[in-house]
């Protein structure tokens, strides 16, 4: 009888550790930048894949070198999903919550990082055209004073 709960209790702690290894992550942060390619991935288990190009930094020749950071998203992540495609389209800046997991499963998809929510950021253009004011006729040039302009 001891032998089992023994067993048991091994069991339990490789299942756990299997568990904690599988579906844990070590580390997690954020990162942002454009997002320049998502798609779906796989043969039996689909995730979304993309790339992030993040700035860069100018080189001695004047060039600037961006890097890239590649990430994965489940198929389960909708709200996620549908933020990516929306900034992809629109050309929008956006900062990535991630998680970094342990192994690389098949499950989880190609990549370590594993994106968990999606902040679209403002990208600096106009959404909608400024209100116009009417503009002021300018002063006939002979009514000016002349006094005031030297």
């Amino acid at each position: 009888m001891r032998k089992w709960v023994i067993f048991a209790i091994f069991l339990a702690i490789v299942f756990g550790i299997l568990y904690y290894l599988t579906f844990g992550y070590y580390s997690e942060g954020k990162r942002g930048g454009f997002i320049t390619k998502l798609s779906n991935k796989g043969y039996i288990f689909k995730t979304y894949e993309g790339e992030l190009r993040m700035g860069g930094l100018y080189e001695g020749d004047g060039t600037m070198s961006s890097s890239e950071w590649i990430f994965s998203v489940s198929g389960k992540n909708k709200d996620a999903i549908a933020k990516l495609e929306e900034a992809i389209k629109n050309g929008h800046r956006v900062s990535l919550t991630y998680e970094e997991k342990f192994f690389t499963l098949p499950w989880n998809g190609d990549t370590k990082y594993f994106v968990t929510n999606v902040e679209v950021l403002d990208s600096g253009r106009l959404t909608s055209p400024l209100p116009q004011t009417p503009a002021k006729p300018l002063p006939d040039p002979t009514e000016l004073d002349t006094n005031k302009i030297l």
